[in-house]
């Protein structure tokens, strides 16, 4: 759309990520006209580099696993090596494709203005860009997250890099340290592994994926064992030396680890330095923009989304809340997001994959004598067994009551999320679950099953 002469709109928006775009598309649903700043690709980390190419690095080292072990299904294969330069250009032919889609949906909506070039907030209704003002009657900030460090850790794009650079390498490095065992790391150690890295993580956190329910961490640290991907938990980093073979790491207590790179995954900052947000008034902690539920910061009329609110940093949720905030500013009065209903999952292999309280979270809610578990195990599941893929489905219910959490661990779990995030957020009891017929075989089932054992009548399961 090319831009009205006043430069004035329903609504302003920082940033053309999951959160912003999402603002954007729903709010031009709403008859709502819109100016949405973006200084890089529309789409922004998720798209670009985040969730996409991520996974689409973790498809490629599954289909590397299957050929390395296609003989235990009777399938003769041999795997050649890994040509990094066809998995980058398959890679980059997923976003390239989504990112066209995405393009053209934005630019081709009447009511949406899409503004390029580096946005700043200068008035608590406006956003400058490269010396013009765009005035809005509201304005959300989504100005996303960027790749963070430690004090004292230098970035050099080579020997210490970045998830931003990882996903760039046009080798195959023989030996790699991932510092972190969040999400990030544990999903990158996964894809190197299955291309033939020798790889070490560091944990400060006394287990790896520390966010999930303790065991589903257990769960993902024996597959690690058995993968081979060694970890050190309990052991804050120390320095780093660059040697003549690559990176030499000393963690607390003066063990070092020497490897090719050291890949830095200690999560992801809010990028809202230098935008003009607290010149502005807007009340901001540590780098994060403070909301109420219902996303509205301390100015009026200015709300925020995604990464720079505190809590998951998920595209999902960016996107739920862009939708949510583009209702509330057209007066529908949107039902508030329930944090603990959105659900999460780290691709690695194997996949984890919840949704609502873990057992400790909901103990300390609802105490320890109205909490009640049951875990699944997948080797009564058919589908998981030709898969060949261990794990489980653990339910935790307040005695009862509802199910307030599902955990996950195996092949594919995350594809079962779907399912597990209506059962929270429906705040649904495990009867009337155990009502519903879940297809066979598929793992799907296990979810069925569990909640048959939880409801008092375990079929494949026991009680």
């Amino acid at each position: 759309m090319s831009e009205p002469n006043d430069a004035t709109f329903d609504i302003v928006i920082l940033g053309g990520g999951s959160g912003g775009y999402a603002t954007a598309l729903r709010a031009a649903q709403l008859d709502l006209s819109v100016a949405l700043v973006e200084k890089g690709k529309l789409g922004g980390t998720c798209l670009h580099n985040g969730c996409i190419p991520t996974k689409a690095l973790l498809h490629a080292a599954e289909i590397a696993d299957q050929t390395r072990e296609s003989e235990q299904f009777g399938i003769k294969a041999e795997l050649v090596g890994i040509d990094m330069a066809g998995v980058n250009s398959y890679k980059d032919g997923v976003i390239s494709r989504l990112y066209k889609g995405l393009q053209g949906m934005l630019k081709g909506n009447k009511s949406i203005t899409i503004v390029e070039g580096h946005g700043k907030l200068v008035a608590p209704n406006a956003v400058e860009v490269d010396g013009k003002r765009y005035t809005g009657r509201n304005v959300v900030l989504a100005s996303g997250s960027y790749a963070k460090s430690l004090p004292g850790l230098e970035i050099d794009g080579e020997r210490v890099i970045t998830s931003d650079h990882a996903l760039t390498l046009d080798r195959v490095p023989a030996s790699a340290i991932v510092l972190g065992g969040g999400v990030i790391g544990v999903e990158f150690a996964s894809v190197w592994k299955s291309f033939g890295v020798d790889v070490t993580i560091i944990e400060a956190l006394p287990r790896l994926v520390a966010a999930e329910d303790e065991e589903s961490s257990k769960a993902l640290e024996r597959a690690f064992r058995k993968r081979k991907i060694n970890f050190k938990v309990g052991k804050p980093f120390e320095k780093v030396e660059k040697t003549d073979s690559g990176v030499k790491v000393t963690i607390a207590g003066g063990d070092t680890v020497d490897a090719e790179l050291l890949l830095v995954a200690v999560g992801r900052g809010p990028n809202t330095a230098d935008l003009g947000y607290e010149e502005q008034g807007v009340k901001v902690d540590r780098g994060y923009v403070l909301t109420d539920e219902r996303l509205r910061t301390n100015v009026p009329n200015v709300y925020a989304v995604g990464d720079i609110v505190p809590g998951l940093q998920l595209a999902h949720r960016g996107f739920q809340q862009g939708i949510f905030v583009a209702e509330e500013i057209a007066g529908q009065n949107p039902a508030v997001i329930d944090e603990a209903g959105i659900p999460r999952v780290t691709y690695s292999d194997p996949e984890l994959a919840s949704v609502g309280l873990t057992e400790a979270k909901a103990k300390e809610q609802y105490g320890a004598d109205k909490v009640k578990t049951y875990n699944y195990n997948l080797g009564g599941n058919g589908k998981s067994q030709i898969l060949k893929t261990a794990g489980f489905v653990k339910l935790v219910r307040v005695e009862d009551g509802p199910v307030v959490g599902v955990h996950m661990v195996g092949a594919r779990v995350g594809e079962l999320v779907g399912e597990a995030q209506l059962i929270y957020n429906w705040e649904a009891y495990p009867g009337e679950v155990a009502q519903l017929v879940h297809a066979h075989p598929t793992q799907n089932e296990a979810l069925g099953e569990a909640h048959l054992a939880l409801a008092g009548k375990p079929l494949h399961a026991h009680a």
